[in-house]
């Protein structure tokens, strides 16, 4: 097998001991776990780090890191991490959990309900969520949704609250419910109402954390799409570390590719993609 992954005609070199040194150190830091075929989005994300930071090689720009694994690094620590998540997402995407959730709100009768959004990306998740429970249980609902990511610069976008106003997965009665059209140079452009901004809390969190200062214990989690990155041993960590911040019964929203029947002690299945807390 040839030792340099990329063609002749990139501009840095990027060996198999580049690629695994990136697999280590993004495991390490965030819990990911990096599939072999993603070499080439390895090269195409990092390599812009290297430019901007005047890095001359792979292998160069992660030895920096590895020296400067305290205070000192940790911005450019996060410039990595950052580079190296994935944040697809969409207004009331996987809609069926939404119309679920509605009925859970109701059922469970809590008009202050504590909710985590621990993928928040670009904030159209946690948005939906808010828009259900504005929805469900009235303007004056008393619940307080926190809304979490490790990369800091999609998390910036969502605490702004402002998007294109044909955004996928919005119907028209939405759009005026719960958003401002832009005008002028702002024509093409909504923003979320303050009203439902307010009920949401935007803060940076590592699933990976040792300590994890989160509050309340939760009465709904939405973590969905977030489990597909982990291995086996490191999704068992974290749903025991979910689980020990829920209430009772709490509910547990997870992606429509993850399945968790190996954790029966900590989850039990739902519904489509729904755990209830044991």
């Amino acid at each position: 097998m040839p030792a340099a992954l990329p063609a002749p005609d990139q501009e840095f070199s990027f060996g198999l001991a580049d690629f695994e040194r990136v697999r280590t150190l993004i495991y390490q830091r965030a819990g990911i776990s990096l599939h072999a075929g993603k070499q080439a989005m390895v090269y195409s994300r990092l390599s812009r780090r290297l430019r901007e930071t005047g890095h001359r090689s792979f292998g160069s720009y992660l030895q920096w890191l590895e020296q400067h694994s305290g205070a000192s690094g940790e911005a450019e620590w996060q410039e990595f991490i950052n580079c190296l998540t994935t944040n697809l997402t969409a207004f009331f995407r996987e809609e069926h959990h939404f119309h679920a959730f509605a009925d859970d709100l109701k059922a469970r009768g809590v008009n202050n309900p504590r909710i985590w959004c621990n993928a928040a990306s670009t904030g159209e998740e946690p948005y939906s969520i808010a828009m259900t429970v504005a929805e469900t249980l009235g303007a004056s609902t008393g619940a307080r949704i926190l809304a979490s990511d490790i990369d800091t610069k999609v998390l910036a976008t969502a605490a702004r609250g402002v998007y294109p106003a044909d955004s996928r997965g919005l119907s028209p009665e939405r759009l005026r419910r719960h958003c401002l059209r832009g005008t002028g140079t702002n024509a093409g452009f909504m923003r979320i109402r303050p009203e439902l901004q307010k009920l949401i809390e935007f803060r940076t969190h590592n699933l990976m954390a040792a300590q994890w200062s989160l509050g309340e214990p939760f009465d709904f989690v939405f973590c969905r799409n977030v489990m597909i990155y982990f291995d086996a041993p490191t999704q068992r960590r974290v749903l025991e570390r979910i689980h020990a911040v829920m209430k009772p019964k709490g509910l547990l929203y997870v992606g429509h590719s993850e399945n968790f029947s190996d954790s029966r002690d900590l989850f039990r299945l739902r519904g489509k993609t729904i755990y209830e807390r044991v």
